[in-house]
């Protein structure tokens, strides 16, 4: 076993495939080919002497060797970008946190928990990204973050087979509501009524891949008429706001609806719940995770408080 000619190069591009979950992923994220990721994935393993991704056909999962190396690789890469950072003349920071988010999240949660920071922790640092469920899970994984905002639906189970289990904290857990245009017949009231939504329109949130279709109400018994499809929650709303159709969306968006969008709850059925969950993984968290920690929970109390009449 030998990492003398190991490059920075091939610990990147290990640790993006381990976050991405495939080859393909990687190298579409890098920029490189797949060919260029399994090469560098191929020479860490020999520098290893032993497999370091499993194969399957759902895509790539770290060995427990992997796991080792990863811990390893991540301590190495965060230590070359904070020399970086000082070389570039930067402060001095009171700690950083790598923070990851479901979409959702990101629209009012971390903007109220980051605004709090600033006036409390001016020092510390929070950098981080957006991603799927499942991705931020690898990530955590992987060790490239520090804490994961996640999204979770009925029925609620962990987000990962893996040993040992996440530490998980539910910061929200409040039922699904709908995205209405303001000019549409179902925004004069202050509810919508489950059987006034067949034969709707619906704009949706994705058509394929890991997260599944999202954007219409769960349970209606008829094929959904698509309008739409776009990822962007800006995009969603906006699509509602032009009076393209109806979306699904977490309570917790009602203060970021754009004018024209009115968000209501949706009575007549069974209700939908959505939780917005905090990971991260079980070993004790840093000082700074955990300050960061608190001011989402703090933020996520505040979303708590009971919707305005």
């Amino acid at each position: 076993m030998d990492f003398t000619d190991v490059s920075l190069t091939a610990l990147r591009v290990f640790r993006a495939v381990a976050e991405q979950g495939t080859f393909t992923a990687a190298a579409a994220s890098l920029g490189y080919t797949q060919s260029a990721v399994s090469r560098q994935i191929a020479a860490i393993e020999r520098a290893a002497g032993t497999e370091l991704l499993e194969r399957r056909r759902d895509g790539a999962r770290l060995t427990a060797a992997g796991h080792v190396v990863m811990r390893r690789a991540t301590t190495v890469l965060d230590e070359i970008d904070a020399t970086a950072r000082e070389l570039t003349g930067l402060p001095g920071q009171g700690g950083t946190v790598r923070l990851g988010w479901f979409p959702s999240a990101g629209a009012v949660l971390l903007p109220r928990a980051l605004a709090a920071l600033r006036g409390t922790d001016p020092g510390l640092r929070v950098v981080g990204r957006e991603g799927s469920t499942p991705a931020l899970v690898r990530a955590l994984r992987a060790g490239s973050l520090d804490l994961a905002v996640l999204a979770s639906a009925p029925p609620f189970r962990p987000p990962d087979a893996e040993s040992p289990p996440l530490a998980l904290r539910t910061l929200t857990e409040r039922a699904l509501s709908l995205a209405v245009p303001t000019s549409h017949p179902l925004a004069r009231g202050d509810f919508v009524d489950v059987a006034d939504l067949r034969g709707q329109r619906w704009i949706a949130g994705s058509a394929s891949g890991e997260d599944g279709l999202m954007g219409v109400w769960p349970g209606l018994d008829e094929r959904p008429e698509i309008a739409h499809v776009a990822r962007d929650w800006l995009a969603k709303l906006q699509l509602v706001a032009a009076g393209c159709g109806l979306t699904t969306v977490p309570a917790v968006l009602a203060t970021a609806a754009p004018p024209g969008v009115r968000i209501l709850p949706v009575r007549g059925g069974p209700q939908e719940q959505r939780r917005l969950l905090l990971a991260r993984l079980p070993q004790p968290p840093a000082d700074a995770v955990t300050r960061v920690a608190a001011a989402l929970r703090a933020a996520a109390l505040q979303l708590e408080a009971p919707d305005p009449a």
